[in-house]
């Protein structure tokens, strides 16, 4: 997984901007926020996460991990793929988009574009108890392999949201007071995506 991106800003559109790194030029899709702190000419960091689909892979971009790691989130949600997700962060803050899910705020998640009652309601029916452990990981005591099997799922270009749902599987399976090894949790939730295919 490309996780971040350093290099010089090449050129900024109203969707995305292209960043210059060592000579190669990458196409980040990112929400106006983000592309309103760039500076043509300047050199920017920028925190990125790699949508791999059957025709396409995109690049999207952001401010901040925080900021990414809720656009990851909202993806494991039905229905709530990449476009929307980025729509839901253009409109909405990280902070504010997790208080509206945990609140079931509908108003404010349906001035999202693309949102409506339906779908908000979905949303917080899924997310509500797991808006804070994009964040809050390290604070709670989360295990660390989670997030380590997670983004090496990503990486292998597996969704958030089937990655999440791999991460749920094997931890299911793990008794409470072993030390998992890594590599063999990756195993077993390779495993259990083959098995849903």
């Amino acid at each position: 997984m490309i996780a971040s991106l350093r290099g010089t800003v090449a050129a900024i559109q109203l969707d995305g901007a292209v960043l210059d790194v060592s000579g190669v030029g990458y196409f980040v899709r990112s929400t106006p926020g983000t592309l309103a702190t760039l500076r043509l000419g300047q050199e920017a960091t920028v925190a990125t996460t790699l949508v791999v689909r059957e025709d396409s892979m995109t690049l999207y971009g952001f401010g901040g991990p925080d900021e990414r790691d809720m656009f990851e989130l909202v993806q494991t949600a039905s229905g709530v793929g990449p476009k929307v997700a980025l729509a839901m962060l253009s409109v909405l803050d990280p902070d504010r988009l997790r208080s509206a899910i945990a609140g079931a705020d509908y108003p404010v998640l349906t001035s999202v574009p693309g949102i409506g009652r339906k779908g908000a309601e979905r949303i917080v029916v899924e997310l509500k108890d797991r808006v804070g452990l994009a964040t809050t990981a390290t604070a709670t005591g989360a295990p660390a392999w989670r997030e380590q099997v997670h983004e090496a799922l990503l990486g292998l270009g597996w969704s958030a949201r089937d990655a999440e749902s791999a991460v749920d599987t094997v931890a299911a399976d793990l008794p409470a007071d072993e030390t998992p090894d890594v590599s063999l949790l990756l195993r077993d939730a390779l495993r259990s995506l083959a098995r849903t295919r």
